[in-house]
């Protein structure tokens, strides 16, 4: 009877699990993913406005503003060209795209669920051009598309998403998205960060701009002194990530045929 009862039990999970299998766009890595992803970007819109509610926000007036709306459009509009290709127009169901630019002089950009954006003045400083500012937003994006931190919730806090979403949501949602961190030292692993940047190069180049810019930006944040050890991150090394955009720009054209 017990060994029944633990057979029906795991079967019922084994099928849960399975529901929750998805594959991730471009580089189609399967994930699992628990957590209602409508739901986290309802929560995300709420931590978004109250974040901006006291940040220094741009108007579109300034030129940097307008920049940030233009090029983060852009990507936007290219993902969703890809996607409808793809057949995965799923993947930004709910979405809620907002792309705005805060005065502050760290080095950092994020994306939470839905699309929500914030580039920080702090980097634009290491952006030549337009060109390397979609690599940031592409990269910001695709971490946003391919559920990253619905993928990081499941595997840090398990199905407890009532918790998560209780009392400790705000330091939770700064956690998962990096809000207050520096571009470097996000909280994604080094396989969400490297994924991010090869699915941001696709929508980078979809969009019409340089990929081979990452290359160069990524080059000035390592001047720039933004890299840590490898062994001592949870990221790639400035060296790392370069060497893995290098290969991957090699074949970046099959993603987009």
């Amino acid at each position: 009877m017990k060994f029944l009862k633990a057979a029906v039990l795991f079967l019922l999970l084994a099928v849960i699990v399975f529901s929750c299998v998805s594959r991730v766009p471009i580089t189609n890595r399967k994930q699992v993913l628990v957590h209602d992803e409508v739901l986290l970007i309802d929560q995300a819109g709420l931590h978004y406005d109250e974040f901006l509610s006291t940040a220094n926000v741009l108007t579109q007036t300034d030129s940097r503003a307008q920049q940030v709306t233009r090029v983060g459009n852009k990507i936007k509009d290219a993902a969703v060209v890809y996607l409808t290709k793809k057949n995965q127009l799923d993947r930004i169901e709910g979405f809620k795209w907002q792309f705005n630019t805060v005065m502050d002089s760290m080095i950092n950009a994020w994306c939470m669920p839905g699309g929500l954006v914030v580039v920080y003045t702090g980097i634009l400083g290491l952006t030549a051009d337009d060109d390397e500012l979609a690599v940031i937003m592409g990269h910001e994006v695709a971490h946003a598309i391919a559920r990253h931190g619905n993928e990081r919730i499941t595997t840090q806090y398990g199905k407890n998403i009532g918790a998560i979403l209780a009392g400790s949501r705000g330091q939770v949602f700064q956690t998962i998205y990096g809000v207050g961190s520096t571009l470097g030292v996000l909280a994604y692993s080094r396989k969400h960060e490297s994924e991010a940047d090869k699915i941001g190069l696709v929508f980078t180049k979809i969009a019409g701009y340089d990929p081979y810019k990452a290359i160069t930006f990524w080059e000035k944040m390592a001047a720039n002194g933004g890299s840590v050890p490898e062994i001592l991150s949870t990221h790639p090394s400035d060296e790392t990530r370069i060497a893995d955009i290098k290969a991957f720009l090699k074949e970046i054209d099959k993603h987009i045929e």
